[in-house]
């Protein structure tokens, strides 16, 4: 059976958008058993409340709720076991260093298949304030009036 080609993304983390301010981004291979490759295929996980460490040089990514295939047998693996983020040393102390600083922290921003691979974008986030998510929340409905705003002029212009 060939490999597939392209980038098939299996789940995003949308509440990262509004609870962080994302900094730099980083793609990470991870470390499956085949019970998760299998329910990863399925489309079934979730990120929401999963969260990226580096331990003792390695980076484990905790929290991310990959549910046990349907059709496993005793083979299945745990739903939320940490995993193992397969990244280059240099990027490894890039990451350690962003974290170091106060208030920030690595996020999963989604897990998708990269030409048959597992991967998993990982990036330093900062938490937002409540005002900010405000101002954000404002933000996006006022471009989201513009927008309305010229789309009603251009058919009426016709």
């Amino acid at each position: 059976m060939p490999r597939e080609k392209g980038r098939r993304v299996v789940t995003q983390n949308k509440k990262a958008f509004h609870d962080y301010t994302i900094g730099d981004r980083i793609e990470a291979g991870m470390v499956l058993t085949g019970t998760e490759v299998k329910s990863l295929r399925a489309g079934r996980a979730t990120l929401t409340d999963a969260f990226a460490t580096v331990d003792r040089g390695e980076v484990w990514l905790h929290q991310a709720n990959i549910p046990e295939y349907l059709y496993g047998t005793f083979h299945n693996h745990a739903a939320k076991r940490k995993r193992k983020l397969l990244l280059h040393r240099r990027e490894i102390d890039k990451l350690a260093k962003a974290i170091a600083d106060s208030g920030r922290t690595l996020v999963p921003l989604a897990i998708y298949f990269e030409d048959g691979y597992a991967k998993c974008e990982i990036a330093v986030a900062t938490g937002k304030r409540a005002w900010d998510k405000r101002q954000a929340i404002a933000e996006r409905d006022m471009r989201r009036d513009v927008e309305r705003e010229l789309a009603d002029r251009r058919r009426r212009g016709r």
